[in-house]
């Protein structure tokens, strides 16, 4: 049976990322791996866990990478110079001590440029829908907007709300992961000291370091 695996906030914590990787017993010639985004920021090596998800996406086409908050922050301060406090206050220093201070867009590796502004908001399989924040309660799936699937929250969580299918979601630290009828939340805090969470599907076993 084909596998589905999805990655929570790595935000720049390298060895667990690898150490993770190295612990699923992942088949990358029919499962799926989805990124859910925050890669970088708050913790230390945002350019290596980058350089890493580059490696590993290199012949395949079943390593699907989505954009979260902080991808879009950095983009936006490169790129024009725009919330720059916003940037700073969510972490952004770490990641420009990665880049060795980068002014903008064009002082990053040309490969980490396309892979930043190739980030999706979402994907979508059969039964998951996976996403960096979640989905707006009550408004359909292709009518939700990317402000809400790269930032939403306390809406998204407490809701109840059947998409018809399970919202599988990053960007708000759990102790635990999060386990619903509706959604299925997998940011676990790695870069404020918990793990670093994977979730195989549709098992529904969970992957920790």
């Amino acid at each position: 049976m084909r596998k589905l695996f999805a990655v929570g906030d790595i935000h720049g914590c390298l060895y667990n990322l690898k150490k993770l990787l190295a612990g699923i017993e992942i088949d990358y010639g029919r499962d799926c791996i989805c990124f859910l985004g925050d890669y970088i920021d708050r913790g230390s090596d945002s350019r290596g866990v980058i350089d890493c998800i580059i490696d590993l996406k290199k012949g395949r086409d079943n390593v699907f990478c989505l954009s979260g908050n902080h991808e879009e922050l950095f983009i936006d301060y490169l790129r024009h110079g725009r919330n720059e406090d916003i940037f700073y206050m969510n972490g952004g220093l770490t990641t420009l001590i990665s880049y060795n201070y980068p002014k903008t867009l064009s002082d990053i590796p040309e490969s980490h440029v396309e892979f930043f502004t190739s980030l999706k908001p979402c994907y979508e399989t059969a039964d998951y829908i996976f996403v960096h924040a979640g989905l707006r309660p009550s408004v359909p799936f292709n009518k939700q907007v990317r402000e809400d699937m790269l930032w939403i929250r306390d809406e998204f969580i407490n809701s109840h709300y059947d998409f018809g299918k399970t919202v599988v979601f990053g960007h708000t630290p759990f102790r635990r992961p999060m386990i619903e009828a509706n959604k299925i939340g997998i940011d676990t805090g790695a870069v404020y000291g918990g793990k670093l969470t994977c979730v195989e599907l549709p098992n529904m076993k969970i992957h920790q370091f």
